[in-house]
């Protein structure tokens, strides 16, 4: 029987989970995060490069060898069928790396792992994890930040947004909320509430 438990961290693009996983991260609770096990697959000449190569075109490879993003980002959420081509490519291989990583945390004595996916459930993570949180935020909020962070359009940041599960998927498949509208302080409350019921120890 294992020994720890797997926490799912979603919400949709702009909520605020990267924020919060930081927080997570800041108990000293270990969290995988999904963008970086992707950005390890988008390293120049990988199987999952020449896969996407495959599926999107030779363009969305730049000259070096290396994963245009930006290209790559515009053909895939250019529709909903692109979308679902570029996650059943990719997501496979993310789910192998997360197991790998689940495997050595669990070997350092991790009690409680954290998996940080905006697409959680698109890759059926949410299959292998104990409990689920997902982080919320109001539109207006999200579109906000998703184009200061990714210094893209509204329309893009709409096109981005639509392309995901509305909030109320997110609210009715998740066992804990975290409502990221407020200021950091109430963030964080919201928090360590959650994790004081995970664990001993856990949000002091």
């Amino acid at each position: 029987m294992k020994k720890y438990r797997i926490i799912g961290l979603t919400g949709q693009s702009g909520a605020g989970k990267s924020t919060v996983a930081e927080f997570i991260k800041g108990d000293g609770i270990c969290v995988i995060n999904a963008d970086l096990l992707v950005a390890r697959l988008y390293n120049s000449g990988s199987v999952c490069i020449k896969s996407l190569s495959s599926a999107f075109g030779a363009e969305i490879i730049n000259c070096d060898g290396s994963l245009n993003r930006p290209v790559l980002a515009q053909k895939a959420f250019s529709s909903k069928k692109n979308t679902e081509l570029l996650n059943s490519i990719v997501h496979p291989f993310v789910i192998y790396e997360f197991l790998r990583e689940i495997k050595a945390a669990a070997f350092g004595g991790a009690e409680l792992v954290v998996f940080d996916a905006p697409q959680l459930f698109e890759c059926n993570a949410d299959m292998i994890c104990d409990v689920i949180i997902s982080v919320t935020a109001d539109l207006q909020t999200r579109i906000e930040r998703i184009c200061r962070r990714d210094k893209i359009s509204r329309e893009q940041a709409l096109q981005r947004v639509n392309a995901q599960y509305d909030e109320d998927f997110f609210r009715k498949n998740a066992d804990y909320i975290i409502n990221n509208n407020h200021e950091l302080n109430k963030t964080q409350e919201q928090i360590k509430e959650i994790l004081s019921e995970l664990g001993p120890n856990r949000g002091d």
